[in-house]
């Protein structure tokens, strides 16, 4: 059998799912024009899209003003969808909107599986268990799983010699991780959020010995991208009896280690606030308008590669880039093993900008690209950075490496798995799946 199908596994589904998608595109285009006419149909296009873009310079203006225009903003941005539907219902076609939206939704669900499949995985490594693991557990993360999943005992009875961060004072846990390296330690690991996870895998990739992640913070974001379960702490502790190795990379930034990202500008400035812990929305409405309007914060430049951004509002910058299917491009990383650094940039200069993000032609307003080495300048000696969600004030340039497959991770032999990031929609790659496949060649060609 000489079929492509035989080649590529899953073609026959991905074909069909392309094809349901054109279909379902079709019908979405189809529909207004139908049921309202061509003058119907723009009609309803102009009136959605109006009401798209007024809602989003509204809510710009919401983060960008204080008193009376940003009251005034946030009655504006609530308003106008609400104007759009009565629009539609007096014009007897909001059930025309619904359907075609219906169909817009099934087109996309189509689109991405029929484009999905995703990275293949990263290559796993058998290994002997750990003979003297030792792990750091923060019994404050994750609100307490800890104590909650009894992790310090699972962990014991598995033979392994467990470190509780007990107190107020704080500990630094890089230097508690080489002190046990020292000691014999064969594999190091952490229960705590993604902040401690970075300190000790970066001690863990300097003596080369494995590292264990253990979900027991409040987003494990790190874990998630490992395919660990991110739900059940305990069962990341199998790994200690029946586990395999794969190799990641590691982040650097000025030196320091970050597992998922470091983010300058905007949200760096603000968690840097000592009101932002006690009330996070409040800072943040009270920080905005400024920061965005570049009345405070230090100036950034990024060099990303031979790309150079001046003056972004924000910058994050991760261990491998993530997944660019949605707006924001920041879903999950089905990689962490390609040997570079994700970046991502954001310009938003005026209320032109804002709209021209949701439409994708602000180019200068979002910029995604890939590099080995990121810098980022500033007119300030030193500029607040978040590394891994920790807020930490770095001295200028900002320099970002990453140190491929540096890094031995032990995981569970038997996991989740990782879910591939949705992919980007591709309207002639689901044309050119779409297409018949090849009839059986004759026997013996």
């Amino acid at each position: 059998m000489n079929r492509r199908d035989d080649v590529e596994p899953g073609a026959p589904l991905r074909r069909w799912a392309a094809r349901a998608a054109l279909l379902f595109a079709v019908v979405a285009a189809a529909l207004p024009v139908l049921f309202a006419g061509v003058l119907g149909a723009l009609g309803l296009l102009v009136v959605g899209t109006g009401g798209v873009v007024v809602t989003v310079a509204a809510l710009y203006w919401f983060l960008t003003r204080r008193g009376v225009l940003r009251v005034v903003a946030l009655a504006v941005a609530v308003l106008a969808p609400v104007v759009v539907v009565v629009f539609f219902v007096r014009a007897h076609l909001l059930w025309v909107v619904v359907l075609t939206c219906a169909a817009v939704f099934l087109a996309l669900v189509c689109a991405r599986a029929a484009l999905g499949g995703g990275a293949p995985p990263s290559s796993e490594y058998s290994s002997a268990p750990p003979q003297r693991p030792f792990l750091i557990m923060n019994p404050h993360s994750g609100g307490g799983k800890v104590e909650k999943f009894d992790l310090r005992r699972r962990a014991e009875e598995l033979g392994a010699d467990v470190v509780l961060l007990e107190g107020s004072a704080p500990v630094d846990v890089a230097a508690v991780a080489r002190r046990a390296v020292a000691r014999g330690a064969d594999l190091l690991g952490v229960a705590g959020g993604d902040g401690t996870q970075a300190l000790v895998a970066g001690v863990a990739a300097e003596h080369q010995v494995p590292f264990l992640v253990i979900s027991a913070g409040t987003r494990n974001h790190f874990a998630l991208d490992l395919g660990l379960d991110r739900g059940d702490p305990v069962a990341c502790l199998d790994a200690l009896r029946d586990g395999v190795e794969i190799r990641v990379d590691l982040g650097r930034v000025n030196g320091l280690p970050f597992v998922n990202n470091a983010s300058f500008g905007v949200y760096a400035e603000i968690v840097r606030s000592p009101a932002y812990r006690d009330d996070k929305t409040a800072t943040v409405l009270r920080l905005l308008p400024d920061l965005l309007a570049g009345h405070t914060g230090a100036r950034l430049v990024a060099r990303i590669g031979g790309t150079v951004v001046d003056g972004p509002q924000a910058i994050l910058v991760s261990n491998n880039p993530y997944g660019t299917g949605d707006p924001a491009g920041l879903s999950r990383r089905d990689r962490l093993d390609r040997g570079v650094l994700g970046a991502v940039t954001v310009s938003v200069a005026n209320t032109r900008d804002a709209v021209g993000l949701l439409r994708r032609t602000n180019s200068r307003g979002l910029t995604q690209r890939t590099a080995t080495v990121i810098e980022v300048e500033s007119d300030a000696p030193r500029i607040p950075v978040g590394v891994d969600g920790e807020s930490l004030l770095l001295q200028t340039p900002v320099r970002c490496v990453v140190e491929a497959g540096s890094l031995r991770v032990r995981v569970p032999r038997t996991r989740p798995g990782i879910r591939s990031a949705a992919p980007v929609l591709d309207w002639v790659r689901l044309r050119e799946l779409a297409r018949r496949p090849e009839r059986n060649a004759p026997p013996g060609s």
